[in-house]
């Protein structure tokens, strides 16, 4: 009995070390692979210059509101009280479509910001994932992590970073 009991755990044993040999675990660096892939570097750039155009026209928007406030606080006291509403509800609707612009732009998750950002980026990372399924095949890894992914990885040994062979890959096409 005991010794079917101890072949028993010596046959487990020796199926879970091999079932533990044969599997490679790989990983990236996804921030790395977006800062030097050229499609995504130009993505980038893209959604940057959007970014400070509208970013520009808030602020214009904004110094001609304040000179607007300014100016009728200078001249509030010579005002009917009719005119004072009519300058009020002017400067709140200014104010509100300050707001409304801000929201129609940069809003999450329907922003045009965003929008654009995903109209970009979708079909990029697209070809980065196919890319690393690739390598990942190539280099019989049974599992690939993304480093700075929502996964935390404690440790990385070096010989299992696929990111310069993801970048490789990407480069050939």
């Amino acid at each position: 009995m005991r010794t079917t009991f101890f072949l028993l755990i010596s046959f487990l044993v020796a199926v879970s070390l091999f079932a533990q040999s044969t599997q490679k675990i790989g990983w990236v660096n996804s921030e790395v692979i977006l800062q030097q892939y050229p499609p995504a570097i130009k993505a980038q750039a893209d959604l940057d210059a959007l970014t400070s155009e509208w970013t520009k026209s808030i602020e214009t928007m904004t110094t001609e509101l304040q000179t607007a406030y300014t100016d009728a606080q200078k001249q509030f006291t010579n005002m009917t009280p009719d005119k004072q509403r009519e300058i009020q509800q002017e400067l709140v609707k200014k104010e509100q479509d300050i707001q409304q612009f801000r929201q129609q732009k940069f809003a999450q998750p329907n922003g045009e910001l965003f929008l654009k950002q995903d109209e970009l980026l979708r079909p990029i990372k697209a070809k980065i994932l196919d890319a690393i399924d690739k390598v990942r095949e190539k280099e019989g890894m049974t599992f690939v992590f993304d480093k700075t992914g929502d996964v935390i990885l404690l440790f990385a040994d070096p010989q299992f970073d696929l990111t310069n062979a993801v970048l490789d890959r990407l480069k050939r096409g």
